[in-house]
């Protein structure tokens, strides 16, 4: 890592850290989400970006995650890291067993997405109909206000604080995931799974670790969702869901893990925008899905990084001054 990118870094952080006291607190709930849904374009971006595999099903562990968090929150389970790590793990779970099912299709991608689409409608589905366990489309509310130790999350800037740590700490873990040889074999795969397959390589078990990774970070997040909102509902199921965790990647830069995160910062600020004008979100968000493609088909972040690589070659290359001869 070069020094600008840590003193970036040092930067970022400390803004994090300062968010609070420097805008209400309206921006800080909404800077709560934005790390949310960072973490789950993130952790889309390892399956969708490294691994090459678009799915459009990630909404199921999302959810999973949203309601494994509010069944245990509700029957008295109030340890902020606990409600984490059991959402974590049933998404997980539940990703385990879809991966058996839908990567069999994985040379095929658009099987690969629709697959992945089936299965979430079957879990939004479920969501809707077992009114014993997530009150259909009531949704579950009532959560409590988790502790973290002895200290309760009861307000949104201690709730920010939390979840900052933890959107750095799955973001650090997500970036050492992508540049491992782990990572760089699922780039490898990506390109030709042919030749690595003729390298030896376990293609289907590389696949198979980076969709139940993905499934896990995706858990996490829509706990966290659940419990910043203290309601888990079937629309955090739906499609909708996966579409707009998609186009974070698209358009922030699919491959690059820090451009999800971007493009997450932008969808979000966008919804918040364009939702005090009109109800028509979804459209909106298909106008920008064409654009982005249009006009920036790697994404945002790849095309600012080429940019400033340009200005600093340009600046770094010496300026020649002609002496005249006598």
């Amino acid at each position: 890592m070069n020094l600008a990118a840590i003193v970036a870094a040092f930067v970022f952080l400390i803004l994090l850290l300062v968010l609070p006291q420097l805008v209400p607190v309206y921006f800080v709930v909404l800077a709560t989400r934005i790390i949310i849904f960072a973490i789950f374009a993130m952790s889309l971006d390892l399956l969708m970006g490294y691994t090459g595999l678009p799915s459009l099903g990630q909404a199921a562990y999302f959810g999973m995650g949203s309601y494994t968090a509010a069944v245990i929150a509700i029957n008295g389970g109030t340890s902020f890291f606990g409600l984490l790590a059991a959402a974590g793990l049933a998404s997980a779970i539940l990703a385990a067993l879809f991966g058996i099912l839908v990567l069999r299709s994985a040379a095929q991608r658009i099987y690969f997405m629709m697959l992945t689409l089936a299965l979430a409608q079957v879990v939004w589905a479920l969501a809707f109909q077992w009114r014993s366990v997530t009150n259909g489309d009531d949704g579950l509310s009532g959560i409590g206000k988790a502790f973290v130790g002895s200290w309760q999350l009861s307000d949104p800037n201690s709730f920010y604080l939390v979840a900052a740590a933890v959107g750095v700490t799955c973001g650090v873990a997500l970036l050492l995931i992508a540049n491992s040889p782990f990572g760089l074999t699922l780039m490898g795969i990506r390109d030709s799974s042919s030749r690595m397959l003729a390298l030896g390589y376990n293609v289907w078990l590389h696949r198979y670790v980076a969709f139940v990774l993905a499934g896990t970070f995706t858990g996490i997040a829509g706990a966290m969702l659940a419990l910043q909102n203290e309601i888990a509902s079937p629309g955090q199921l739906s499609i909708a869901t996966s579409a707009e965790a998609m186009l974070m990647v698209i358009l922030g830069g699919a491959g690059t893990m820090i451009g999800p995160a971007i493009g997450a910062c932008i969808v979000v600020l966008l919804e918040f925008l364009v939702g005090h004008e009109t109800e028509r979100w979804m459209s909106i968000l298909g106008i920008i899905y064409i654009v982005v493609v249009l006009c920036a088909p790697r994404g945002i972040y790849p095309m600012l990084r080429s940019a400033v690589r340009r200005l600093a070659r340009r600046r770094s290359v010496p300026i020649s001054i002609p002496v005249a001869r006598r």
